[in-house]
């Protein structure tokens, strides 16, 4: 068993190292190294109840994540994209697929109307890696796309509810749709209702405890109560994930949520991919292998035509469209999701073989993706594909919390009133602090603030720092062992990026300078000069002269107060 462990590893990190280096997307590697490991190749594992438990896990934390980039103040502002583009892209899809489908197969209508819907889906996790290595998520070519995304997200709420429709255990369209609407409505202002009377007050209990175990699992628990809830009312389990995900994007702690969860969402979704790759028929696979590749070439190319015709008809720029179109054209996890459950519920809404061979086409097309966006760069490097245009940014609103150009790290008082002065000149900015009532107080005065780890990259990050919006960032900390940790982690993201610091001493003050800050002013020397500018301003000493002493006391870094004790 130990053996086949390490092997096992073996084959993962070679695959991911590889695939790395080849700018492809490391969840392929997982999924490869799954059909390697599997039954059919090495014959390492079995596909047991263990690795199905797992890839089940995996989904959940996936639904989660997803759940959670569904804020409702997003979704508001972007809502002529979302239910826009998203929309008209998915029903192109499907009128294009449907007709071919119910041409081909002897499946039911509402068999082939579930397919087409399943295939109009795309990867979320492998679009937004590959948008997110690119640095396009704030080009009008990420923004759209990740539009088409979310509406895809939303739409799967009632796909997965109409499951027992679409396999024929239902046969009172009406009655069920009404049902779906009634619980999406539901689903809507339970976030809403849920999240402010009863989720925050609770996060904000568990944040006093300041410990990172409680908080982990207060989320853990957040995600397994709704997916429990959600089961006992007939519901997928999934559909709870995705709640508990909504739920938590509408309180102050989403970002920090993300980033604390983000590890183990990639781990648990890792482990889904494996399992679907050890599930994978690889002899019944070879023994149709022409019918999967030519669905894999069939469904490229019809969601490709779809969804560039969509785009061009909304004005998208050619090249836009063309990316568009290329990086959505895959099948993605949530037809993975529903074919897999169909498999485990015995729900057979199309036959168990073809089940098999769609699994198969959705994973090659999620495979190739990583690979035509390789070829295409190749291909515009060399100059004969849209070499002359440049991506265009994305014009419509976003909300202020979405592009900061200033992040302050701490919302004691000095935040605050940096806050405030950029407040009044209306300056895009983020608050952070690890003090939960500090937080709720700053957002009842106004102050845009999140709870959060500001020495944690990955919620920086989600956070909005980059080193193409962020202008500068504030380190207001009162702790110089954090704000030591925080501008590593600033730096990390965006190393050229300027830094202000507060310090409360001299000591402190050398100790961010030497980190990279560009600014590191010490609270007593700085108050000193107020009070003694005020004193010889009193006292007769012109302003000039004033000025000229406090400038070279603060010439390199104060040297000339070295001696000077830092006691009160």
């Amino acid at each position: 068993m130990t053996t086949s462990i390490l092997i096992f590893f073996g084959i993962a990190f070679a695959l991911v190292f590889i695939l790395r280096l080849a700018k492809i997307g490391t969840l392929l590697a997982f999924l490869l190294a799954g059909v390697l490991s599997g039954p059919y190749v090495f014959g390492l594992f079995q596909l047991s109840d263990i690795w199905n438990f797992l890839g089940e896990v995996g989904i959940m934390f996936l639904w989660f994540t997803i759940g959670l980039e569904l804020n409702m103040k997003r979704l508001w502002q972007m809502k002529r994209t979302i239910f826009g583009f998203g929309a008209a892209q998915v029903m192109m899809v499907v009128v294009m697929l449907f007709p071919i489908l119910f041409g081909l197969t002897e499946w039911t209508i509402m068999g082939t109307v579930m397919v087409s819907l399943l295939l109009a889906m795309s990867s979320t996790s492998t679009d937004l890696q590959i948008l997110a290595e690119r640095n396009e998520l704030q080009t009008g070519l990420g923004r759209q796309t990740f539009s088409i995304l979310l509406f895809q997200d939303l739409l799967s709420i009632p796909l997965m509810a109409m499951l027992p429709i679409f396999a024929g255990k239902s046969i009172n369209l009406g009655a069920n749709v009404i049902d779906i609407l009634v619980m999406s409505v539901g689903l809507i202002l339970g976030v809403l209702i849920v999240g402010r009377l009863l989720i925050n007050p609770l996060m904000r209990l568990v944040t006093k405890l300041k410990s990172k175990e409680a908080f982990l699992l207060a989320i853990m628990l957040n995600i397994i109560l709704w997916a429990v809830i959600l089961q006992f009312t007939g519901l997928p389990p999934e559909l709870g994930a995705f709640l508990a995900g909504m739920l938590l994007s509408e309180t102050i702690y989403r970002h920090q949520v993300k980033a604390e969860m983000s590890p183990y969402a990639t781990l648990f979704l890792a482990f889904f991919f494996i399992a679907l790759g050890m599930g994978l028929d690889l002899k019944m696979l070879m023994a149709n292998w022409w019918i999967v590749a030519l669905g894999v070439f069939a469904l490229l190319i019809i969601k490709f035509t779809a969804i560039y015709i969509v785009a061009r008809v909304r004005n998208v720029s050619f090249r836009e469209s063309f990316l568009i179109a290329l990086i959505l054209a895959q099948g993605g996890e949530f037809g993975l999701l529903i074919l897999q459950t169909m498999k485990t519920s015995g729900i057979e809404a199309i036959p168990f073989i073809h089940a098999e061979i769609l699994t198969a086409v959705i994973i090659v097309s999620i495979m190739l993706t990583p690979i035509l966006m390789a070829v295409y760069d190749r291909v515009q490097r060399s100059g004969k594909l849209f070499s002359s245009i440049k991506l265009k940014k994305f014009k419509e609103t976003v909300a202020e919390d979405e592009k900061p150009e200033i992040i302050i790290c701490g919302f004691g008082r000095v935040g605050q009133i940096i806050a405030q002065m950029l407040q009044s000149e209306k300056i895009p900015y983020i608050a952070i602090d690890m003090n939960v009532d500090t937080v709720m107080f700053g957002r009842e005065k106004g102050f845009n603030v999140y709870y959060g780890d500001s020495s944690n990259s990955d919620f920086l990050t989600d956070l909005g720092l980059s080193s193409r919006r962020t202008r500068a960032v504030v380190i207001a900390l009162d702790n110089a062992w954090v704000a030591k940790s925080t501008v590593r982690a600033v730096k990390t993201i965006s190393p050229k990026v300027k830094i202000f610091a507060r310090a409360r001493n001299m000591e402190e003050s050398k100790l961010l300078l030497k980190e990279g800050v560009k600014e590191a002013l010490p609270e007593t020397i700085e108050s000193s000069f107020m009070l003694g500018e005020g004193l010889m301003s009193n006292i007769g000493v012109p302003e000039e002269e004033i000025k000229k002493i406090i400038s070279e006391i603060r010439k390199n870094n104060y040297q000339k107060l070295e001696s000077i004790s830092d006691r009160k």
